[in-house]
């Protein structure tokens, strides 16, 4: 009697479960892990960006190969430059539905002249781009036609916990929405390539393949939390994230300006050799010595001084001018910065300021006298108009009419981008410029000081 008793109690609660949880259970399965996808993946896209580029037709690569020929095929056979399509293959999230704006990286999509999105449920739009910004590769685009698109919740950085479990989706090698976990790794983390330093990523163990770029990374509660960006291409399970804060300042600004505003705290400086290091009592050369400060702008007004050390803002080491200028450029006008110096051997932390714009007026009057020459852009190039004495520029011995063509890594394509160049090499004892003068280009360094 017993036995048919508990008998009869397991079917009843097996009879229950199938009822209240579906077959198999299936309420019991879906976590908050299903759950978080199931409310954001109808947001996650596929992005394929399409560019026109030339490079060489080699008509004797059957016989030759790619690597033979080429360096000598451009030479003989000039003519044979034609224009080929490339696609690149990226993810992106909606972030808002009623304005059709997407969120991605600007890798993706850079030179791009043709952009397709595709949605979980099979629609596909053209897109067009509202702004990007490279330095903090984040871009904004916007699809094509009219209705409201399904769309991400928003989350917040600020409260991110090392450990707390993460989600990604994106389009890996062409692998539409696949969803990977994580955890957090680590938070502040600082990425040194070729082209500098990046600072405040995410870091994260969820793997994140080419193709994540520009996904989203989603919290537990399917909040958008961060930005797939990036990769450490010698090890595993460690991938990169934009905290979404960051991603709001910079559309924020692109979406009321085009672009990012470049800021700064109106300072001039220097790396830290081991001379210095010695004469201001320094444990390491490292860190930004201050040497000018301007009046009436940031730093001046929290009392920095010349001959202060920055060694951190808000957290991340600054070794050297190089770290400081990156920091900047990863930084927008709504940003607050605490920074910790050195004056006289004792370390002190300035109070949170917010960086001033750095206008175009101000580069402009900023050329003229640390640079010391001035000119007009015409079509892909200045034209020296003025050489001001005992300048950089005078000393180099440029002239009148000179033609610029590029300042640093900076070509001049805009009449903004010799702007653009002061900012990112204004702290440079040297800056190459190319210049043709009477038909011939030259390749030379200004010093600066």
């Amino acid at each position: 009697m017993k036995k048919q008793v508990t008998i009869s109690v397991f079917l009843f609660f097996f009879l229950f479960s199938v009822d209240v949880f579906g077959k198999n259970g299936i309420e019991l399965r879906r976590n908050l892990v299903v759950q978080a996808v199931e409310k954001t993946a109808p947001a996650v896209v596929n992005i394929k960006a399409a560019k026109v580029v030339e490079r060489y037709s080699n008509p004797f690569r059957d016989f030759f190969g790619d690597e033979f020929f080429s360096p000598f095929f451009s030479d003989i056979f000039p003519g044979y430059k034609q224009k080929f399509i490339e696609q690149s293959l990226g993810s992106g999230v909606i972030i808002d539905g009623t304005k059709r704006l997407v969120l991605t990286n600007a890798h993706v999509i850079m030179g791009a002249s043709n952009i397709k999105v595709k949605l979980l449920d099979g629609r596909e739009f053209k897109a067009d781009l509202v702004g990007c910004d490279p330095d903090f590769d984040v871009a904004l685009l916007k699809l094509r036609g009219k209705g409201k698109l399904p769309e991400a919740k928003m989350g917040t950085s600020k409260d991110l916990m090392v450990g707390e479990t993460v989600i990604a989706i994106g389009n890996p090698y062409g692998f539409s929405h696949t969803v990977t976990t994580g955890v957090v790794s680590a938070l502040n983390r600082s990425i040194r390539t070729k082209q500098g330093t990046y600072f405040g990523f995410i870091q994260t163990d969820a793997a994140i393949n080419p193709g994540n770029s520009g996904g989203p990374l989603l919290n537990i509660l399917g909040e958008v939390i961060g930005i797939n960006t990036a990769i450490y291409a010698k090890a595993q399970g460690i991938g990169f994230a934009i905290p979404i804060d960051k991603a709001k300042n910079v559309i924020y600004e692109l979406i009321h300006y085009g672009k990012v505003q470049p800021v700064w705290l109106g300072i001039f400086g220097q790396d830290v050799d081991p001379q210095i290091a010695s004469y201001l009592r320094l444990k390491s050369p490292s860190g930004f010595l201050v040497t000018e400060v301007i009046p009436s702008l940031p730093a001046q007004k929290q009392g920095i001084k010349p001959g202060d050390v920055i060694v951190s803002i808000n957290g991340q080491e600054i070794q050297d001018k190089e770290d400081y200028i990156r920091y900047l450029l990863n930084t927008t006008s709504e940003s607050r910065l605490r920074i910790r110096l050195i004056r006289e051997g004792k370390l002190y932390e300035t109070s949170p300021l917010a960086p001033a714009p750095f206008t175009f007026d101000e580069a402009a009057h900023l050329i003229k006298k640390k640079w010391g020459f001035w000119g007009k852009f015409i079509k892909d190039h200045i034209v020296v108009t003025k050489v001001y004495p005992n300048s950089p520029a005078s000393d180099l011995g440029l002239r009148e009419g000179d033609l610029i063509y590029r300042i640093g890594g900076v070509r001049l394509k805009s009449k903004h981008d010799i702007f653009r160049a002061y900012i990112r090499y204004r702290l440079e004892r040297r800056v190459m410029l190319v210049v043709v003068r009477q038909g011939r280009m030259y390749y030379v360094r200004m010093h600066i000081g």
